[in-house]
């Protein structure tokens, strides 16, 4: 027996592990020395070897698809689902893993209890973890009356996977009693993954001897401890863990309790093996360790107010930095403004934080009693990825969620405090404002569509927890931040070490707020919360004034700004709103608390209100996740208002960005005037606050694309420029350690200025770029990103061909994200059709190999981005359409492209004319891409009825500011 014959172990037959630790090969090959002495065993090695090939390729796609968040896909879980009638009740679990040879093995005892007469045991082992079947022992317990105990062997019939899932069947003998408790002992083996699921293997480089260093680590989240050891593998079942876990001599163990002590392993004499901590009642996937030749750093913290029953926090690090200590009193004052907050102690008698060199996974890790991230990220400035991760202790670990349907509540939960603990911190410097508008911005254009996530399911789960987080904020306000604070508290009392349902939440909420008053009686949170959580859509609030009476009409809809809005059942849906009043004479008071909620009702009338001298605003600070429309009078109020000194001091800095966004956003969907939507923009001439700039940046670029067909885009770039120059001049140049924010607004404003052609930029942009033209030692990268395309849009023929000889030429040295962004600018920027069509020649119809098929979509992809680009593109596929059909036809996906983007963007009438010219003169020739073109036509004409009731508004309200304003300059 070699060194490797055994696992040190407690069970009373250690020789279950004799072949457990035998030096074995890489996947495909990992039973070829076990079973070469039958032929019957031959027949079964070449089966499993078939397996394992299977089990490859499905690790290789792991690796490919490790990039995405399992956070964002928890719904798309297996139901893998175990039958109720027996729970466990603890583990015992043994591990051995073997860095070198890349496997695990160990033996894991769970004590079962039996809810009813049963006579099998399901739970889950993955199918890459191999269970040795005739090592399988159970044994139930028994007490005599003397209350001794002693154990009677189970004789178990067979055992067995179920078809493809990931449950392991133990089929028994006889029918084992109601309330019977039972050991069930299993030995396992399996591999260590290079992966980061289950058990896996990573490297980093050792920053003192500059080596290579291994190291193991686990990510069991969402269900993959089944893939380490077999379990119950559900979050709802929580008990306590009593482990060991070998390692090399040199290496550290680190795991969810303390070291309890350590021994020599009595078979491998450079082999240790330690005993931990029993854990407190857990679910499998906060089941963790990391073995590592990382080093803890004895850090003291400089401030000794912290509380003396926090829980040690350690620092493990591949480095030792004189930051550490700045992270150590971070660690610490995230953690203890959390406590506070709560006003309960987590029973952790330890944190440990290990800052892991390029952890291959994107979020950082935290677990019952450690939190594993990567070391870039431990040394970021800010605090919100610690607040994340520490608040996971307790809601996620200490409190946990029952099935992982309720993951969604439990990530937007804590994701919303993080960011209030940020707050509370330093004003949430890390977040520069943009928090939550960032979020909400996105989900209002997402769930406006007509249809909302039509390709990406990540992107919805992701979407639908900024929802959730955002009714969260919600009901923070709404009900005021003591009650939801001390509703939160008590729903963490009343299921520490259990599992909570997002009702849970609710519920708790709820009676708190109607204890404090907050909620009236006859309100449930739950209903609320659920109106909102269930539907994939957000409300708009219509407000329409009676000012003679004082009085005003609220309506709720579906809000939808993208055309045309026939979405099926939109007139059922309908939400729980708090109705938060704002009057022009009590705007600085900081009051957020809900006395009107539209219960789901279509419209409610609400009363006292001001006159007709006065304006409203309706959900100030954006409190809820809707927006609001006002009948023309209210806005002409405001915008009156928003240009004194005065209003712009009054009115808070979200709630100006929030008009701003809102009047825009409802006059693209139709709901608003554009000569409103404009008159709500006036005021930016005087306002510098990066916040309220945001959604005018977006607007802008947005609205500036989709007019760019028709005779108003130059006037519209006036009028950007009118607002834009003096932010830009007033900004100056860059100086030294200016705010974020600054160099933010600074850049954007170059950006759009340089677009719509303001000549001090693109004096600037042509002195720049004349740099690496006349000097052959100027890199591309000196020139700023953002000159680029104002040369290639408003520069000469001579200075845009440069361009395109650099890309054909491409310096094999220079990364290939230059060129990807140098040929995006050269195909998305020029104003001149025949800088387009000088391209499409050179790609499409010359047997050009500097240009693959790759460069081709990505060049059809850009056209889209401007009137000039599809127009021209258009252009050039009617005239040589002979050529371009016979090429491309037989490629599939390059034509159905060059369809697509040819006739997909337009917006006016004479668009659809060209479109449709171009759809009779080849009716039958499109092939797989006729569906396309005809589905651009529908799309065209929808949108050009817009264009014919809106661009004559634009223009008539343009030509009046230009002509007032610009003119008498």
């Amino acid at each position: 027996m070699t060194q490797y014959a055994k696992i040190y172990s407690l069970a009373t037959h250690d020789d279950i592990y004799d072949t457990c630790l035998l030096p074995r090969l890489p996947c495909t090959h990992r039973y070829n020395s076990l079973y070469a002495t039958s032929l019957a065993m031959l027949t079964i090695k070449i089966v499993h070897i078939g397996v394992v090939l299977l089990l490859c390729a499905f690790q290789l796609e792991a690796t490919v698809k490790r990039d995405i968040d399992l956070s964002a896909l928890y719904k798309g879980i297996s139901e893998d689902r175990l039958p109720k009638e027996i729970i466990p009740l603890s583990y015992e679990i043994k591990l051995e893993p073997n860095i070198e040879e890349q496997t695990f093995c160990g033996l894991v005892k769970i004590k079962l209890r039996w809810i009813h007469d049963f006579k099998k045991i399901f739970l889950h082992a993955h199918f890459d973890l191999i269970l040795k079947d005739d090592k399988i022992k159970l044994q139930q317990i028994k007490r005599d009356f003397g209350n001794r105990t002693t154990f009677e062997n189970i004789i178990i019939l067979r055992s067995g996977r179920l078809a493809r899932k990931t449950i392991y069947v133990l089929h028994l003998k006889e029918i084992v009693q109601k309330d019977s408790e039972c050991v069930l002992e299993i030995p396992f083996e399996g591999n260590i993954w290079e992966t980061a699921d289950g058990l896996f293997r990573g490297y980093y480089t050792n920053s003192t001897t500059l080596s290579q260093e291994v190291y193991l680590a686990t990510n069991l989240k969402p269900n993959n401890a089944r893939r380490v050891f077999p379990c119950f593998d559900e979050p709802g079942l929580k008990v306590p863990f009593t482990v060991s876990i070998a390692r090399p001599k040199h290496f550290t163990t680190v795991f969810n309790t303390p070291l309890l002590r350590t021994i020599q392993h009595p078979v491998l004499s450079h082999y240790m093996l330690d005993y931990f901590d029993k854990t407190p009642p857990m679910s499998t996937f906060t089941f963790g360790f990391v073995v590592s030749k990382l080093n803890r750093w004895s850090i003291n913290p400089m401030n000794k107010t912290y509380n003396l029953s926090s829980p040690t926090i350690n620092i493990w690090s591949n480095k030792f930095s004189t930051e550490l200590q700045e992270i150590h009193e971070k660690l610490y004052l995230v953690y203890e403004t959390i406590n506070d907050y709560f006003n309960l102690t987590i029973p952790l008698p330890k944190i440990d934080v290990l800052a892991i060199p390029d952890l291959p996974t994107i979020n950082s890790k935290g677990i019952w009693g450690i939190l594993t991230i990567r070391e870039t990220e431990l040394f970021k400035k800010g605090y919100f990825v610690l607040a994340r991760d520490l608040v996971n202790q307790w809601i996620g670990s200490w409190i946990t969620p029952e099935w992982w349907s309720e993951a969604n509540v439990n990530k937007a939960l804590t994701s919303f405090l993080a960011a209030e603990f940020v707050m509370t911190i330093d004003g949430g410097v890390e977040f520069n404002g943009k928090y939550p508008m960032t979020i909400l911005y996105s989900l209002y254009y997402e769930l406006s569509k007509r249809y909302p996530h039509s390709r990406i399911t990540g992107m919805k789960q992701e979407t639908e927890s900024f929802k959730t987080e955002l009714v969260i904020r919600m009901l923070n306000f709404t009900l005021g931040k003591s009650t939801f604070q001390n509703g939160l508290r008590k729903f963490i009392l009343n299921h520490r070490y259990k599992t909570f349902i997002g009702d849970d939440i609710w519920v708790a909420l709820s009676n708190q707020a109607i204890k404090d008053g907050t909620l009236d009686s006859g309100f449930n949170i739950s209903y609320i919360a659920e109106s909102w959580i269930n539907q994939n859509r957000l409300p708009l609030i219509t407000v329409n004034r009676d000012y003679d009476k004082g009085t005003a009409k609220i309506k709720q809809k579906v809000y939808l700004r993208e055309r045309p809005h026939d979405v099926p059942d939109k007139e059922k849906m309908l939400w729980w709103i708090p109705i938060i009043i704002s009057r022009q004479d009590t705007l600085n008071l900081p009051n957020y608390t809900s006395k009107v909620w539209m219960n789901r009702t279509k419209q409610i009338n609400i009363a006292n209100l001001p006159d007709k001298s006065q304006f409203i605003i309706i959900n100030k600070e954006e409190v809820g996740p809707f927006p609001v429309n006002y009948d023309e009078e209210n806005w002409n109020m405001l915008s009156n208002f928003l240009q004194t000194a005065k209003g712009r001091s009054a009115i808070p800095t979200y709630t100006r960005a929030k008009l701003l966004h809102d009047a825009w956003n409802l006059a693209y969907a139709g709901d608003l005037s554009f000569a409103t939507a404009f008159n709500m923009t006036l005021f930016m001439k005087y306002e510098r606050n990066h916040i309220v700039w945001s959604p005018v940046f977006t607007f802008i670029d947005h609205f500036g694309r989709y007019i760019d067909m028709s005779e108003v885009h130059t006037k519209f770039e006036r009028y950007t420029t009118y607002f834009l120059a003096p932010l830009y001049e007033e900004l100056g140049p860059e100086s030294e350690n200016e705010e974020h924010c600054k160099t933010e607004m600074r850049k954007l404003a170059k950006t759009f200025l340089c677009r719509a052609g303001y000549p001090p930029c693109i004096a600037e942009a042509q002195k720049s770029f004349g740099m690496w033209i006349n000097e052959s030692n100027t890199d591309f990268d000196r020139i700023p990103k953002e000159y680029i395309c104002p040369v290639f849009k408003w520069g000469s023929m001579e200075e845009w061909k440069f361009g395109l000889k650099y890309v054909s030429q491409f310096p094999k040295s220079r990364l290939q994200s230059e060129r990807t962004f140098l040929l995006k600018m050269l195909v998305g920027c020029p104003s001149e059709h025949e800088k387009i069509t000088h391209l499409l020649d050179l790609v499409l119809l010359g047997p050009n190999s500097n240009f693959t098929e790759n460069d081709i979509l990505l060049i059809f992809n850009t056209l889209t981005g401007g009137s000039v680009g599809y127009t021209s593109l258009l252009k050039f596929v009617v005239k040589n359409w002979t050529f371009i059909r016979q090429r491309f036809q037989t490629k599939t996906n390059l034509w159905d492209k060059l369809i697509s983007s040819a006739t997909g963007m337009f917006a006016t009438q004479k668009g659809y004319n060209m479109v449709k010219d171009f759809y009779d003169q080849h009716f039958g020739q499109f092939g797989s891409a006729q569906h396309i073109i005809e589905k651009s036509l529908r799309n065209i004409k929808e949108e050009a009825q817009w264009s014919d009731q809106n661009l004559p508004v634009i223009e008539k309200w343009l030509e009046t500011f230009l002509s007032n304003t610009i003119s008498k300059k």
